[in-house]
């Protein structure tokens, strides 16, 4: 038997959005789907601010395709999505999730992970949290299966011509992933907004680290801000503030601290 999508709930949402979601093992992403019908408030309502009917997104780390789906039904005909998503399982629950809101058409998807250097790697799989795969090996006993990885730049060079939204969320890789991008990002005519995770631990692990990528995001020369998903607000802050808070996150062994931040124009 089918489980039926569920009904998101997001205020503002330019139309009514169903998502089919993982089972109960997804402890995290589906299971707060289906308790609540949304999934992060405040980062959603950012999507909301930063999308406009024409723009464009590109979303690195897409997943089952929450933001994928919404992002698609902000920017109209007129606009496109990029989607990205190298599990083979995620990847599915993505195209069906297009597809069951009639979406398809505006969201160009590749069943890949995005990197500095086009190639494939091995993608490690969380049992409890299906958002959580990652793309290097740690101490944990994780199963792997292979995956395509893309050169950011090269991918997108010849695809878009601007870009509104940029959403990077793939636990630790977001080093490679911006490195990859930054020539593209560089060359375009005006300065997305850049929602990225930040998580030194992950970082570190897959060979970076949080200093590296704070610094790495400097070179556009754009504003920062903490997404403070508590009180709901854009916290102002600076490259070597981000760096500091790096660095004694690090610091302290095993400390899995994160945050998102925005990177670009204040809403």
């Amino acid at each position: 038997m089918t489980t039926p999508p569920i009904a998101l709930r997001i205020p503002g949402a330019p139309q009514q959005l169903r998502l089919y979601v993982h089972g109960e093992h997804d402890r995290h992403v589906s299971r707060c789907i289906r308790e609540q019908g949304i999934w992060e408030p405040y980062e959603t309502a950012l999507f909301l601010a930063c999308l406009r009917h024409g723009g464009v997104c590109v979303d690195v780390g897409a997943n089952l395709g929450y933001f994928s789906t919404l992002a698609a039904s902000l920017v109209g005909d007129s606009g496109a999505v990029f989607a990205f998503e190298p599990d083979p399982d995620n990847f599915s629950l993505l195209e069906r999730n297009l597809a069951c809101n009639a979406l398809q058409h505006r969201v160009h998807a590749q069943q890949a992970g995005l990197s500095d250097v086009a190639g494939t790697a091995r993608l490690f799989l969380s049992d409890t949290n299906l958002g959580d795969h990652q793309v290097f090996a740690t101490t944990e006993d994780r199963v792997s299966v292979p995956v395509a990885l893309l050169n950011g730049s090269d991918y997108l060079a010849d695809r878009l011509t601007c870009l509104d939204l940029l959403k990077v969320d793939t636990q630790g890789a977001e080093y490679q992933v911006m490195s990859g991008l930054m020539p593209l990002l560089q060359s375009l005519p005006g300065s997305p907004r850049i929602i990225i995770e930040l998580t030194p631990l992950s970082l570190r692990q897959a060979g970076a680290s949080g200093r590296m990528l704070v610094e790495l995001l400097a070179e556009l020369g754009l504003p920062m801000w903490i997404i403070d998903h508590l009180d709901h607000r854009l916290a102002a802050s600076t490259a070597a503030e981000l760096a500091d808070w790096c660095d004694n996150v690090d610091a302290v062994p095993g400390d899995a601290g994160f945050m998102n931040i925005l990177v670009g124009a204040a809403l």
